[in-house]
């Protein structure tokens, strides 16, 4: 600054200036003052961790990936648009990136359900909709037979699945209009409608718990440090469930319930410990899991991960979750498929670490594409 106040004092009189220099006098002063200020703010020690965006300088080989290498089906994405034309336009670049069929998880039953399938109505082969519970009542003994009615005419409205269901320790707080709060997935009030399901062949997509990094302190130590911030859990709520308990609650249902097939998003929210689902697959042939909205936790551990997914490719299926931008699905398509290394995205991600291919097999990529929702969708 001492040099800031040295320069000031020599300059000219400004009787000495025209008016454009006088303004152009004033401009650089300003810019000078704006560097300064912007120079401090770069100083490691005083950068906020929100303003940290690294970019790589490996000048590593880099693929071009323009469209899926098989065809695919999106077994988690949502009701995003609003008008014709923008599903139109999503259709359109479907048609590009080589996506042959989405999964719209409504959530809903009624009249959000009935609203939901007229909407993606001119699309029948390219949207494939879900249906919520309905929870309407659920204080009251009986309520099951209401909601078993309503999952029965959301079927025959054109629902082929049921989800996303969601329980971050408080209960199916997902489904709408109506939450089920305190009822988990292993309720037994929940089994008619389990049993239902099973009986009309639809699956259930259900979210349980959140990775691990959104249950640890939010502080140095927390290596996912800024998306944890944002999705933190708070465990003070009385007679809320963790993390491993959710992971439980599901592992029940999904023993008691044999016929009915659930696909856990989310990798089941065990991306810090990938061990934990698979556990779950080796036991229960009925049930699923998709990778959506987990591409920035799978792609730092890239051998772990594909490792995983290649042990299990009977049973994982592709998802997004993450909105309908073209350069959101090359994404994925790009951490899936290439050799990628030390790459960032945090447009998409908010976590600080690089990001690498996994460079899946190609048998493996179409199963994880198509193959594993299609023997999904027709199972008997």
């Amino acid at each position: 600054m001492g040099r800031l106040r040295l320069k000031f004092a020599f300059s000219p009189p400004l009787s000495n200036f025209s008016q454009n220099e006088f303004f152009m006098h004033k401009f650089l002063i300003a810019l000078l003052i704006l560097t300064t200020k912007f120079s401090f703010a770069q100083n490691a020690n005083n950068l906020l961790l929100k303003n940290y965006k690294p970019v790589s300088i490996y000048k590593t080989p880099t693929a071009n990936i323009t469209k899926a290498a098989f065809p695919i089906i999106d077994m988690h994405s949502h009701d995003y648009v609003e008008t014709q034309q923008e599903i139109d336009d999503w259709v359109k670049r479907m048609d590009k990136l080589n996506i042959q069929k989405i999964t719209i998880l409504t959530y809903s039953t009624g009249n959000g359900f009935d609203s939901a399938v007229e909407k993606y109505s001119h699309y029948p082969t390219r949207f494939t909709l879900w249906c919520g519970f309905d929870y309407a009542g659920y204080e009251n003994p009986g309520w099951q037979k209401h909601a078993v009615e309503e999952l029965e005419r959301c079927y025959k409205k054109g629902a082929r699945g049921v989800g996303e269901l969601g329980d971050k320790g408080e209960g199916e707080l997902y489904s709408k209009p109506t939450p089920g709060r305190g009822l988990h997935i292993d309720d037994p009030q929940m089994k008619p409608l389990l049993e239902k399901c099973a009986e009309l062949h639809m699956p259930i997509s259900i979210h349980v718990a959140e990775d691990e990094w959104m249950y640890e302190n939010v502080d140095s130590t927390n290596d996912g440090l800024m998306n944890a911030a944002t999705w933190h859990v708070d465990m003070n709520k009385p007679n809320k469930l963790g993390h491993d308990a959710l992971i439980k609650s599901l592992e029940n249902a999904v023993r008691d319930n044999p016929k009915t097939i659930f696909i856990a998003c989310h990798l089941a929210n065990t991306c810090s410990n990938l061990k934990m689902l698979g556990d779950l697959l080796d036991k229960y042939p009925n049930l699923y899991a998709d990778i959506a909205a987990r591409y920035g936790e799978i792609a730092p551990i890239p051998r772990y991960a594909a490792a995983f997914i290649t042990k299990y490719q009977d049973r994982l299926v592709y998802g997004t979750d993450m909105g309908v931008d073209e350069k959101m699905y090359l994404t994925t398509f790009r951490i899936l498929e290439s050799t990628d290394e030390h790459f960032y995205d945090q447009d998409m991600f908010s976590y600080h670490w690089a990001l690498y291919g996994l460079d899946l097999p190609k048998e493996v990529l179409e199963k994880l594409y198509h193959k594993n929702a299609e023997k999904i969708m027709s199972y008997k």
